[in-house]
């Protein structure tokens, strides 16, 4: 065992193993040690028989061998990846261990990834596939979504056409080649259920009876008098708090104000003007209000767009450590509600994001995302318009503060140049997208040193996904006159 303690410690202490080299330089050159024998490890049998080895290591460690499994997934027996990911999934499907999110998440995307699928069954409702089971050499349709009822089989059975539906007018070829909607994130659900989606349904513009997602309309909702004199009263002690002690029993009292006016808490929120508390208490009012449940979307996102958004909305210098680390902390367990509650309202700011704005934003992506959801989250703010006034959170009273398209500054290209040096894999469509703001953008920022610092990086990084660019991007730098002007051009030239 000592002779994998090196690279367990690339996982514990690399972000990014997977697009680091050691990790897998190490299992490629080391003596007497290879891919087949880590994955061997990693499948092994611990003494308990409800563990492998590798549910052995922390959560964090596991999720970043299950990313380096796929970013090098062919360099492995793809039968054995299958093994490892349908154990993981098999054991959090049946309950018999719970898997952490960012594990479950990786574990499916290497099944996805190592499955083998002909798609038969979609027109024949054979539900064997060609994967084999490691067990009874048959595919464990419960994994994927559960089994067909069997008066379902029968009708399939008896159906000589095509159709996937014999009452409705789908086809196979209707299936096989519609696009299914883009998932942003998706929520660990206990139950297993796989269709709960952490993405909101932007196009009816509506959630949770009176709330709409874009600037939530709670103009609507009318409190009984006395709910307003109570949230008038808090509203005076939020202003007076002298200590901790009084700031928890204050937040005690709003929590239970917004339990009474259940699916109205957003309006009581805005009545008490919660974000005028000191920077100190936001710690206090972030634990006291999430009432404990990291699944309720509604509840987190009330409690980031009324206690923390305001703040970063009116940020002119350095935010305070207590505000930005007890934000960071509410985010980590609060994916959606910091993307649509936070992020998307502070990058769409009306007067465009400052570099105090930018480094909050690139705390909160670096330390509470995923890089595989900024990708996702980056493809969406440049590529759907549906996302302008549409897709964030946000109090009417603050939503002058926000605009319904991206105002491009020096600092929002420098988020996005501190998003590619995380190591975020941006889609073909984003890279597209920015390449048309810098064909705009190159005039106004010409002699700007973090505009050229952005482009130097965005080369470097996306270089396969610019050759079609090439000729855009060099009149664009040509337009430019900072004294790394001829780097940017000497390094497209090369791509």
């Amino acid at each position: 065992m000592e002779s994998w303690i090196p690279l367990v410690n690339i996982f514990m202490n690399s972000p990014s193993p997977e697009t680091t080299p050691a990790a897998l330089r190490f299992l490629l050159q080391s003596p007497n040690i290879s891919t087949s024998s880590f994955l061997s490890l990693l499948i092994k049998p611990t003494n308990s028989s409800r563990f492998i080895w590798l549910q052995t290591l922390p959560n964090v460690v596991q999720a970043r061998i299950l990313s380096f499994l796929v970013y090098h997934h062919d360099k492995f027996n793809k039968q054995d990846l299958s093994k490892l990911a349908t154990h993981l999934l098999s054991d959090d499907n049946n309950n018999k261990v719970k898997i952490d999110f960012w594990v479950k998440k990786a574990a499916r995307q290497l099944f996805d990834l190592v499955s083998d699928s002909n798609y038969k069954w979609v027109s024949c409702f054979n539900l064997d596939s060609q994967e084999d089971n490691v067990d009874n050499g048959k595919f464990d349709e419960d994994i994927i979504g559960g089994v067909l009822p069997d008066w379902l089989k029968n009708a399939a059975a008896s159906n000589e056409n095509d159709s996937v539906f014999p009452w409705t007018p789908v086809s196979v070829d209707d299936v096989l080649n519609t696009r299914m909607p883009d998932v942003l994130f998706e929520e660990d659900d206990d139950g297993g259920d796989d269709d709960d989606e952490l993405m909101v349904e932007v196009e009816d513009g509506e959630e949770d009876g009176n709330r709409e997602l874009a600037g939530v309309d709670v103009e609507m909702v009318h409190l009984d008098r006395e709910t307003e004199e109570k949230a008038e009263f808090l509203k005076m002690k939020i202003l007076n708090l002298g200590s901790n002690l009084k700031a928890a029993e204050l937040v005690d009292d709003i929590r239970k104000l917004c339990v009474e006016e259940k699916g109205n808490s957003l309006k009581v929120l805005g009545l008490i003007e919660i974000w005028n508390a000191d920077d100190e208490i936001v710690p206090i009012m972030l634990s006291g209000l999430s009432d404990g449940n990291e699944e309720d979307f509604v509840l987190a996102s009330d409690v980031v767009c009324s206690v923390v958004l305001p703040k970063f909305l009116n940020l002119e210098k350095s935010a305070s450590r207590v505000l930005v680390s007890a934000t960071i902390d509410y985010c980590r367990v609060h994916h959606k509600a910091a993307v649509y509650a936070l992020l998307f309202p502070l990058i769409l700011h009306k007067d465009g994001i400052n570099s105090s704005i930018c480094d909050v934003i690139t705390r909160i992506v670096k330390e509470c995302l995923h890089p595989a959801h900024v990708s996702a989250f980056c493809q969406k703010l440049l590529c759907e318009e549906k996302v302008y006034g549409k897709g964030y959170i946000c109090l009417p009273c603050h939503q002058h503060l926000v605009s319904k398209e991206l105002v491009w500054t020096e600092s929002l290209f420098n988020m996005f140049q501190n998003i590619l040096n995380h190591n975020v894999h941006l889609t073909q469509d984003s890279v597209d997208r920015l390449v048309f703001h810098i064909q705009e953008s190159a005039t106004m920022f010409s002699k700007s040193l973090k505009f050229a610092n952005f482009l130097l990086c965005f080369i470097t990084k996306c270089a396969p996904l610019l050759k079609i660019h090439k000729v855009e991007l060099s009149e664009a730098v040509g337009n430019t006159t900072s004294f790394l002007t001829k780097s940017i051009l000497s390094k497209l030239a090369s791509i």
